[in-house]
């Protein structure tokens, strides 16, 4: 799981740091004599990253090559994790081999030249084991980033007794089924159907995914779009702020005390989240065991297939390793070898974007006592598959996210006009990459 914690500090302007023409661009592929010679030469690697018992999914990869040996460093997650990167790439000392960084803040690495372009090592080779949509997270255009870790593409989890009780005995389809089924659980048990997040903007991110909304591009280089107020953002605002106004939806912060004790005492009848949603529940609301249920999230029109995502993160490998093939085996290991991947799916909890995975009967025939028996993982590998894989991210996610708390998260609190306030976060956005020097289309 990996969560939008707090704004991050690109530190920097864009002039004088597009980038360079170094490394990444005159790279020759590696030989697999080259990989041979560095995977036998005794080194030292360091990996920051905040999975938790990563190290036994490194043991693997020492295992294999013994002659490496692999320092695991949890610096934080989320702003503390992104501050000390950000540091130490700028003071050139420091920093670690292999990172692991959200899908979100990727741009803002390549922006300054800070990632390795791991083509010349093999990695476009990967492209089709994983998810396309999650590829592209990694590999918009031809250089490929970092290694896919996890993902969270989007899907409704629900209490059956609840809805039951109002006379509901389906997860509804479609937008509209959702908005009548929520005054009916309202109108009948006093539960809130869902709840919107005041100051989740990666929530409210998954949903335009879902509903086909691009607000954001960028090129790579000093060139971005932002599209935060389209036609189809304004129709999923407007669909949540008559929610809202109607009392029909919650609006408490989320991953906060209320929160959790909603979750638990049925103040929530559902919860539309992520993959990595169903554990994570299944250990905060641990009394309700049973009386959940997972579904795809409601669609816009009837009989579509489609989904957002919210969250995920990647391994990759910082520009200004000295062990490059080394650094790069050790994030390809992590995520692309059978049993590593398999670890990190069963034992940590990450919902994983390898297909191999997603199609793997350990995986996705795992019943859920918690869910009535239901086969979740297979549920969410299936939507995994419904992902639009054209979205893209600005190279300043951290002020997109800072400003959505104080401009929508603002307005949804006070239940007002999400819509208008689109306007308002749209002429943040576009004033704020005119003053860092971008290209605005």
């Amino acid at each position: 799981m990996a969560l939008v914690t707090g704004a991050v500090s690109i530190g920097v302007l864009l002039t004088g740091c597009t980038p360079s023409s170094g490394d990444n661009a005159s790279q020759e592929a590696v030989t697999q004599d080259d990989i041979d010679t560095a995977m036998t030469t005794p080194t030292k690697l360091t990996f920051w990253t905040w999975v938790p018992d990563i190290e036994n999914e490194v043991k693997l990869f020492e295992e294999k090559y013994p002659d490496i040996d692999v320092t695991v460093e949890n610096v934080g997650q989320g702003l503390p994790h992104y501050q000390k990167l950000r540091s130490a790439i700028e003071a050139g000392e420091g920093a670690p081999d292999v990172t692991q960084i959200e899908y979100q803040y990727i741009p803002s690495f390549v922006l300054n030249d800070s990632l390795l372009d791991l083509t010349p090592y093999g990695a476009d080779d990967l492209s089709g084991d994983y998810v396309d949509w999650a590829w592209n997270q990694v590999s918009p255009d031809d250089p490929v980033w970092a290694i896919p870790q996890d993902v969270g593409p989007m899907g409704n989890l629900y209490r059956e007794d609840i809805l039951a009780s109002a006379g509901i005995t389906e997860a509804p389809a479609t937008w509209d089924d959702y908005a009548a089924a929520a005054k009916t659980v309202k109108d009948s048990t006093g539960s809130y159907i869902s709840n919107l997040g005041a100051t989740q903007a990666g929530q409210m991110i998954g949903f335009f995914w879902q509903a086909g909304v691009k607000p954001f591009a960028y090129d790579g280089k000093e060139t971005v779009s932002v599209n935060v107020n389209s036609d189809e953002a304004k129709k999923v605002a407007t669909y949540w702020t008559e929610l809202i106004q109607q009392d029909l939806i919650s609006t408490d912060v989320d991953f906060a005390d209320q929160w959790y004790q909603g979750l638990a005492s049925g103040k929530y009848a559902g919860w539309l989240t992520a993959a990595w949603g169903p554990i994570f529940l299944q250990g905060t609301a641990e009394g309700t065991t049973g009386l959940w249920r997972a579904a795809p999230l409601p669609q816009w029109n009837a009989g579509d297939n489609v989904s957002g995502n919210w969250g995920g993160s990647s391994d990759a490998v910082l520009a200004s390793s000295e062990n490059k093939i080394a650094a790069y085996e050790l994030a390809k290991f992590i995520n692309n070898d059978e049993e590593s991947a398999m670890r990190l799916a069963t034992e940590q909890f990450l919902f994983p974007p390898q297909v191999s995975v997603l199609e793997d009967p350990a995986f996705v025939d795992q019943e859920s006592a918690f869910y009535g028996g239901q086969k979740v993982n297979s549920l969410f590998a299936d939507i995994s598959q419904t992902v639009d894989t054209d979205f893209q991210w600005l190279p300043y996610m951290d002020y997109v996210y800072s400003t959505y708390e104080d401009t929508i998260g603002t307005v949804i609190t006070d239940k007002g006009d999400i819509a208008a306030a689109l306007d308002t976060w749209q002429d943040q956005l576009v004033s704020y990459a005119e003053d860092q020097g971008f290209t605005v289309e």
